[in-house]
């Protein structure tokens, strides 16, 4: 299911990514527990009078309401439900979400629902956000693991490593990922 009947409907999602287009518009893709990857647009957010800014940011987790446009819908009102306060203070669990966010933007396609994958990532972006002490990088794989058995891209218990994971997941993609070296780098 892809949209309500009517020209509004409501969707919970994490902002994976966003693009600044015009003066004040912004490109959004959204990971929505209803409707899988969406992409929307939230037109005056970079004004400095736009109340929706903070809550729109990079993986935070918002409550929309969306209205469906004709060549893209639009985010009209965004209501955090968590915005992960402490992993935005410390640049290595930053990386780690970019990478979380990166991974789900690239191997889902768009409208397809899986709430699974949903879930997983709002539990990963939740203990990223509460765990204490330094960052285990086993973190960083298993994520990337469970997502491609649960996607079906990988038999599950069938496990890859370092250069092959990221290949694999990159030959998917059909393109390079930014954010693995910025990550191995940090750990």
């Amino acid at each position: 299911m892809y949209r309500s009947n009517g020209k509004l409907y409501k969707a919970e999602g994490i902002i994976l990514s966003r693009r600044n287009v015009g003066e004040a518009d912004r490109i959004l893709t959204i990971f929505t527990r209803e409707y899988g990857k969406i992409r929307c647009v939230a037109k005056g957010i970079r004004r400095v009078s736009s109340r929706r800014a903070p809550h729109l940011e990079i993986f935070t987790r918002v409550g929309l309401m969306i209205h469906r446009g004709g060549s893209m819908d639009s985010v009209t009102e965004a209501t955090p439900i968590d915005v992960y306060q402490h992993l935005r203070q410390d640049l290595e669990r930053v990386s780690m979400a970019y990478f979380y966010c990166e991974l789900i933007s690239v191997l889902l396609a768009e409208h397809q629902e899986h709430a699974d994958v949903y879930l997983l990532l709002c539990t990963t972006l939740s203990n990223l956000d509460t765990q204490t002490g330094t960052l285990d990088p086993m973190v960083f794989r298993e994520f990337t693991l469970e997502l491609l058995w649960t996607l079906g891209f990988l038999p599950r218990g069938q496990r890859l490593q370092g250069e092959k994971l990221q290949s694999f997941v990159e030959n998917i993609a059909e393109r390079r990922l930014r954010t693995p070296k910025l990550v191995r780098q940090l750990l």
